[in-house]
């Protein structure tokens, strides 16, 4: 059930696409010492907007990593999971600083090119054990930081309890991890 959930997510924040972020329409780019002013200028304002996050109800939420080409990484599960409630709580009192920051954690940028061949090292690992029918995952795959690339589960045999899931799951843990830690914030933050 929480594979579908996430998956569900995971589609949202596909079709909600990536409005306001830097390199979309109407978001200028600078150069030079202007682009640096700016840069610190936004990581600050990410800042606010996550300690903002963290004070009205999700005391677990990350700061947002913003890249030296203007991407912005989310702790977008930390939100996700929050009650409804919370969340409402949270976008009418934070929503000027979110705006502030042009920035909305549901939003993800892309896969980075190490995290899509982490993503594509663990598919073909799980496909040589039993899972065939996953496909590789892409910049524009869905992803968690922390977590890595989600399964869609029409590609899959059943649920995380099946015997064929579990040994390809069993047998490509190492891969598995390094996906993750190629997901997590920190990463995203180098690439």
């Amino acid at each position: 059930m929480r594979i579908v959930i996430a998956c569900a997510a995971a589609l949202v924040l596909t079709l909600a696409g990536c409005s306001g972020s830097p390199g979309s329409p109407g978001v200028p780019r600078l150069s030079g010492g202007a682009a640096a002013g700016n840069a610190q200028q936004r990581k600050a304002a990410l800042h606010t907007a996550a300690e903002c996050i963290r004070q009205h109800g999700i005391a677990g939420y990350q700061d947002p990593v913003l890249t030296a080409d203007g991407h912005v990484y989310t702790d977008s599960r930390s939100y996700y999971q929050a009650e409804d409630a919370t969340i409402r709580a949270v976008e009418e009192a934070c929503k000027s600083l979110l705006d502030a920051a042009q920035f909305q954690p549901t939003e993800q940028a892309p896969a980075p090119p190490a995290l899509v061949q982490a993503g594509v090292r663990s598919r073909q690992c799980l496909r040589e054990h039993g899972l065939v029918n996953l496909s590789d995952p892409t910049a524009t795959s869905d992803f968690t930081p922390g977590h890595g690339f989600g399964v869609n589960p029409e590609e899959m045999p059943g649920d995380k309890t099946d015997p064929v899931v579990q040994r390809a799951l069993d047998a490509c843990r190492p891969i598995l991890d390094e996906e993750a830690r190629a997901s997590s914030l920190g990463s995203l933050g180098d690439a």
